[in-house]
């Protein structure tokens, strides 16, 4: 929802009734991961994509219908036995997706819900898409994680200190198992799809809830204010991160020379990383590249960095000889094995790249493949399907 979300809003504040569909879950290789949404508006225009092209027009199709009728429907989207190039997808994937009538009267929270996002606080939209008993179908709720309070900062939730909620999914069960996994797909990031049986029971069928998960975006922390950064930076606004170039010497740590980063700041990397992570902005997702390349700054920060309890990706740059140096000053410095082995390094994926932008997107190509699984390797040289 979050790439619709703009007309969609723009819509919904003008009273307008809109068809939304939304990938609710994928099977194989289907093009578009959950939560990727397409509206069909009152002047019937179509905004987003829930497959690429594949079933668009089924799906366009289908939300003109439930905008009209009020009734949302559970569609399932997959290649025909009889003929592949029928509605369905033809790289051989399956998709669901749950299509929606959307308005003021039946999704009240949106303008709060938009406002979070815009905002970068995190919220999570939990939607009953399946039920044995289909009045609880299309069911919502908000869930917001209760935010951290230092000394007498203020909290932002009632007096009784319960952070503010939708309505209710159905019962106090359902809510309390729905509320407990949407926070732990909030923290990861994801957006999924979670089955309970029809009261909420964990290890029951017949319920399935869709979690949209609007976190904060991911955060890449790019140290040393060189040239490569520059790149870094810009591929890392690309894939979606937000971007920080950090550097001890103001004299080359400038936004001038930085367009692409969202903040540049003139600091020691390693303590700008511990304050960072005593501040709590520092998670799973955050990927740190070190680019100094110089002993005195490279070491410390590592030191930092490779002992963090959680983050995405460390990785520093530099030749073979400067790595086996690293090491050996890590080893010296009293890291163990276990922290050495989450450091990679050289940086990035064998490309044979040779200039900042294409070591750019080979220090990009590892991140994301570490973070989905990939291997690196061609397709081409690859079996089974294309998406895990």
């Amino acid at each position: 929802m979050r790439e619709v979300l703009p007309q969609l809003l723009a819509w919904w504040e003008a009273g307008e009734t809109v068809g939304m569909g939304t990938v609710v879950a994928t099977f194989r290789s289907a093009p578009r991961p959950p939560g990727a949404s397409m509206l069909v508006g009152p002047d019937a225009s179509a905004v987003g994509s829930v497959s690429g092209g594949c079933v668009e027009g089924a799906v366009y199709e289908l939300a003109q219908e439930v905008a009209s009728s009020g009734t949302p429907v559970l569609q399932r989207y997959g290649v025909s036995d009889d003929d592949a190039f029928a509605v369905g997808l033809t790289c051989g994937g399956i998709l669901d997706v749950f299509v929606e009538k959307v308005d003021r009267e039946t999704f009240p929270d949106l303008g709060e819900i938009a406002a979070d996002i815009e905002a970068g606080r995190p919220v999570a939209v939990a939607t009953v898409v399946e039920h044995p008993d289909p009045s609880y179908v299309g069911r919502r709720t908000t869930i917001r994680p209760e935010p951290v309070v230092h000394g007498d900062e203020h909290r932002d939730t009632p007096p009784d200190g319960a952070p503010r909620q939708g309505p209710s999914l159905g019962s106090a069960r359902i809510d309390d198992a729905v509320r407990d996994d949407a926070l732990g797909l909030l923290a990861a990031g994801h957006s999924g799809t979670l089955s309970y049986g029809p009261d909420g029971e964990r290890r029951g069928e017949g319920m399935r809830v869709f979690v949209w998960a609007f976190a904060p975006p991911p955060r890449m922390l790019v140290f040393g204010a060189i040239d490569f950064a520059a790149a870094v930076a810009r591929v890392g606004g690309f894939l979606g991160y937000r971007v920080t170039v950090c550097d001890a010497r103001p004299v080359f740590a400038t936004t001038s020379r930085f367009p692409g980063a969202d903040e540049v700041v003139v600091d020691w990397p390693h303590r700008y990383l511990a304050a960072e992570q005593e501040a709590g902005r520092i998670d799973g997702r955050t990927v740190i590249t070190v680019l100094t390349h110089d002993p005195k700054f490279d070491v410390p920060l590592l030191e930092v960095a490779l002992r963090l309890p959680e983050v995405g990706y460390v990785g520093a740059m530099g030749s073979r000889r400067t790595h086996d140096d690293r090491l050996e000053r890590l080893r010296e410095a009293g890291l163990g094995e276990d922290e050495l082995a989450r450091l990679h390094s050289p940086i990035g994926l064998d490309l044979g790249a040779r200039t900042p932008e294409e070591t750019a997107i080979s220090i990009a190509a590892e991140v994301v493949a570490g973070r989905w699984g990939g291997s690196g390797k061609p397709l081409a040289v690859r079996e089974g399907r294309i998406h895990g």
